[in-house]
This record gives structure tokens, sequence and C-alpha cells, in this order.
């Protein structure tokens, strides 16, 4: 193993080692992590790069990231184990948990619609103040005052940060914890995994500052990052834009539980997540639950937000193949059909596919261009397949 890359790989995934080390010699990887596990057993489990680029030390084995988005699928698993246990009720109205949510027209959204991305705030229009994104009794009540962007539930539209909130409240009103407890004691704690949606006092692990994806000048933009920049009243560039100046590095936000994007973990700690729904064991959630959970909810051919089409499942993402596209390249990750999980920004991502046993996760803190994963975590994927034994991914989705 080459000085930079530490940590186990089994034989058997020897392309996928050998791919994680092409990232750092050819794709610009600076830190990054990748695991796997495969009927509950840990196969690949590796590590290497710099963690941070001004003092130079070097990414290790409990070096974790800000994992963005990944974040969503803790968080929808906390509103799926209050479903499974009869709490929460997937079609009931929000209002029934949460009646100030009703606001404006949102009376008659329900739980499924906030999982689906249909509740119809993807984004906020009036400027969030200083440091909004840190308090959480101050985002609620902006999702309580703001009009839906669109009657919910009868599109979709990307909840870029909006979902750890809508979802989150949901999680909080319905078992009394916050959401950062609930998944700490709920989740986190029986899984062993090393996972923190805003970080309790004294804990204080080793993290990788994120770097900026920077694009060239003359890189063509997707429609997306043309409206990002070029449009500051769409729901794109609000989405993505009006954060109150809240900063991945900034150690307040690590604090904070935004469980839409502010989640801290690396690949071993998604992997010890995602393992128990890769094999269906139960103690996370029903087999039932798990069946729902892999299943896809909602999908569309023009994702509000995104302005691509996009699968979802129950506050997971399915593989999303829009490879055909202009720059569809960067709005692609092709999973199993049968994968569920999230993917986050600069391409950092983890998801179990219980059709082959296999809980996997790559996280990085260079991040790449794109929606979703780039060329460094599909890679990865993509050799993970094909050593189960999985002979293509043509149709959209890994096949064997």
């Amino acid at each position: 193993m080459s000085a930079s890359i530490q940590g186990y790989c089994d034989p058997k995934f020897a392309e996928l080692k050998e791919a994680f080390e092409r990232n750092f010699a050819e794709r610009g990887e600076v830190g990054a992590s990748v695991c796997l596990s495969v009927n509950g057993e840990t196969r690949v489990d590796l590590w290497g790069g710099t963690a941070d680029q001004d003092s130079g030390e070097p990414w290790s084995e409990d070096t974790v990231s800000i994992v963005f988005s990944c974040t969503k699928a803790a968080t929808a698993l906390c509103a799926h184990i209050l479903i499974d246990r009869g709490e929460l009720k997937l079609h009931a109205p929000v209002t029934d948990y949460w009646p100030e949510f009703g606001r404006h027209g949102k009376d008659r959204t329900t739980v499924q619609m906030m999982l689906n991305h249909e509740s119809a705030l993807p984004a906020l229009r009036a400027p969030v103040r200083e440091g909004g994104f840190l308090d959480w009794d101050y985002m609620v009540s902006r999702m309580e005052d703001e009009e839906p962007f669109w009657e919910p539930g009868t599109r979709n539209g990307y909840h870029m940060v909006n979902f750890g909130w809508t979802v989150g409240e949901l999680v909080r009103r319905v078992s009394g914890k916050s959401l950062g407890r609930f998944f700490a004691d709920e989740v986190a704690g029986p899984t062993g995994a090393r996972f923190w949606i805003g970080l309790p006092q004294g804990c204080d692990p080793h993290i990788a500052p994120i770097i900026p994806f920077m694009p060239d000048p003359d890189d063509e933009l997707s429609e997306f990052a043309q409206n990002l920049l070029a449009a500051p009243d769409s729901i794109q560039a609000l989405s993505f834009l009006n954060n109150g100046g809240w900063s991945p590095n900034d150690p307040a936000a690590h604090r904070a539980e935004i469980g839409g994007a502010g989640g801290i973990s690396n690949a071993r700690g998604q992997v010890a997540m995602y393992t128990p729904l890769a094999v269906n064991d139960g103690s996370l959630v029903s087999k039932d639950r798990l069946a729902h959970m892999s299943r896809v909810s909602v999908a569309t051919s023009r994702d509000a937000t995104l302005l691509a089409p996009t699968r979802f499942a129950s506050g997971f993402m399915k593989s999303m193949d829009n490879r055909a596209l202009p720059m569809g390249e960067q709005m692609t990750a092709i999973l199993g059909e049968a994968a569920f999980g999230h993917v986050g920004a600069g391409g950092s991502i983890g998801f179990a596919d219980p059709e082959c046993g296999l809980a996997f996760s790559y996280t990085m803190n260079r991040m790449g261009a794109g929606l979703l994963v780039n060329a460094r975590g599909q890679s990865l994927i993509d050799a993970a397949y094909r050593a189960l034994g999985y002979r293509t991914n043509a149709p959209g989705a890994w096949v064997r």
C-alpha cells in the first residue's frame, strides 16, 4: 500500500483500492476515506492524504469532516424510527404534530411530502439573519412563516438545507428530544457510529477543514449553476446562498444541529449507520419499514430546485442517472436499484444496498464539481459493485 494510503482492504476489492489511489494521483484528491461492509463484515476501510493543508496534518484513522447532505439520510432515518414505532404517521398532516407549520397554505402538507421534498419550502425568500442557521428555534419559525413556493404535494424540489428543520422539527416534536440528541441515542449510540448532528460539549474530534470547489473561468455551467450565479431571486440562489453566513469550517456551526447539511462523520461512521439497514437485521427499523425506505416514493423529470431528473425514497436518494443530459455527469450518482442513501455537496456519499448486503461510504475534504457525486466517488462505487459480481450500470443502476 502506498505511503499516503492506510487501512485495510480485502483483496477482493483491490480494484477499489487502486481507484482510491488514482483519486489522489490523478483527480486532485487531498484527504479522504472510503469504507464498506458486506453482510455485516467490514471489507474495506481506507483513508489517506492530507486533512489540513495549512498545517500539513495527515488524514488519520479517526479524521472526520462535514458530510453536508449525507446528513439528510441520518435525519430521515430518525423520522422512520418514529414511524416504525407508530409515534409518527407517514400520511398524517404535519399540523397534527406541528400546528404552527400550517400557516400560509401549508396546512395540507403531510409527513410524506416533507420526506419527499414536496413541502414547498426549498428556500427562504427574506434574508436569513447572521448566524441564523445555528439557531434552531429561529429557523423553525422561518419555516412556519414562509409561504410555500408551490402547492405542497403537487411537485418536488430538493430542500437544500431546509430539510433538516422541516423533518428535524417533526422528530423533535414527536420524540421530545432535539434531532441531534435523538440521533445520538437511537442511531449513533446503538451502532457505534462516529457521526454527529451537532457536536456535544466536550466532544472534539479531528475535523478536516472543507476545501471549496473552485471552477475554472471557462468551465461550462449547469442550469442550476447558471441560475445560482445570475438569478438572485431564484430557488437555486436562495436555497444555496441565503444561509446567514453559515460556513462548514466554523467551530460554532459544528456545535449546531443542522440536520440538512451539518453532519460530521467519516466513511467508517456512515458505514456503521448503514450496515444494520444493508443486512436488514431489524435493529434500527423493522423489515417492513426498511422495505418502504428503499422504494422510490417520488420521481420527477425536472426537480424544481436541481433542475434535473431526481428520484427519492422517503428522505433518501436513489440511483440517479443523468449521463445523457448536458452536464449530466455532474447530476449523476449510480447505485444498485435497491440501494438508498444520500450524497453530500462536493461528492461524499453513504448508502445501503439490501440486495447484496452492501453498506458503503466515501468522504473527503476537497469538494468536487456537480450536484451529486463526481468521478472520485463514482469510481469507488463502480469498483465495489464490480467486485460483488455486478455486470453493468448501463440501465441507470448497477445490475448483475
